[in-house]
């Protein structure tokens, strides 16, 4: 196993390296609640062989009252210990949507101070286009230990963002679509309001994609960036719906050298629920 791998791993990449004994892949899809679709059911029903499900709803704090918020350590540790990804492994994450949820499974992994992991770039839809096989087996599970040391500087909560917000010492992005980011448009979740944090910056997170999923070339990424007047020589603070979306911004960020981007964990599911913070809507500030 090649050491200091990309954070992207190409379809030809995982191919090549799927017997690799210390690789470990990770089904991740996610979906929003209007999707209909069942990530579960749907991996049970095929997978890319060897991959094991990562459950994004239930690596979660569950005590929260927002969806899949980060889990604490020793609840990450456990799950992961149970489906037998720990120290020395390479992990590649890959979803059903093409590159969506995969992200925000990638950036939790470096949450917890593991950094040999990658996103597979177009996901199990491209797998599947270019003939490459799937299976329905369960993978056969070994232990294996994880140390984790989390890193609290790529996760803001909302008293951060509130203040960063107000200080406007951070760059904020918010990968929401641009009717949802203006409040033109209803958000999914019901008690929500509609708008973004004020003095943040929107940039989709589709406009970062190609057709086929895959994530667009670096000087494509800077340019989108740049286009939306994100400055991105402050501290980041990516933002979304639900913390999902966000970390497909801290993903291509990451990929332009921007390694240190940090994800507001509660995003929009926080912030429009309190009526109390504040809103703005219409396109961004100048």
């Amino acid at each position: 196993m090649e050491n200091d791998i990309k954070s992207l791993v190409s379809t030809d990449w995982l191919a090549e390296h799927i017997k690799d004994p210390d690789l470990r892949i990770l089904d991740a899809s996610w979906y929003l609640p209007d999707a209909g679709r069942d990530p579960r059911s749907e991996f049970d029903a095929a997978h890319i062989k060897g991959a094991r499900f990562f459950d994004i709803d239930e690596v979660a704090d569950l005590r929260s009252a927002l969806p899949h918020t980060v889990p604490p350590v020793e609840k990450f540790m456990s799950r992961m210990r149970a489906i037998g990804v720990g120290d020395g492994h390479q992990v590649v994450v890959y979803d059903g949507a093409g590159l969506f949820s995969a992200a925000r499974v990638w950036w939790t992994f470096r949450l917890m101070g593991f950094e040999n992991v990658a996103v597979l770039d177009g996901g199990l839809p491209k797998w599947q286009a270019e003939g490459r096989p799937v299976d329905a087996k369960p993978a056969t599970i070994r232990d294996r230990h994880m140390i984790v040391k989390r890193q609290d500087h790529l996760i803001k909560d909302v008293t951060q963002v509130a203040r960063a917000a107000k200080l406007e010492d951070h760059t904020i992005i918010d990968a929401r679509p641009a009717p949802r980011f203006e409040g033109t448009a209803p958000e999914p979740r019901e008690g929500m309001r509609a708008g973004h944090i004020p003095n943040s910056q929107n940039v989709p997170f589709s406009t970062l994609l190609n057709d086929d999923k895959t994530m667009k070339p670096k000087a494509d990424l800077q340019a989108i960036f740049d286009a939306a007047g994100a400055d991105l020589s402050k501290p980041i603070i990516t933002t979304c719906g639900s913390g999902v979306t966000a970390c497909v911004l801290a993903l291509a960020l990451y990929q332009i050298g921007k390694t240190d981007a940090a994800v507001y964990d509660g995003s929009w599911s926080e912030w429009g629920m309190y009526g109390d913070l504040p809103i703005a809507t219409g396109p961004a500030d100048a």
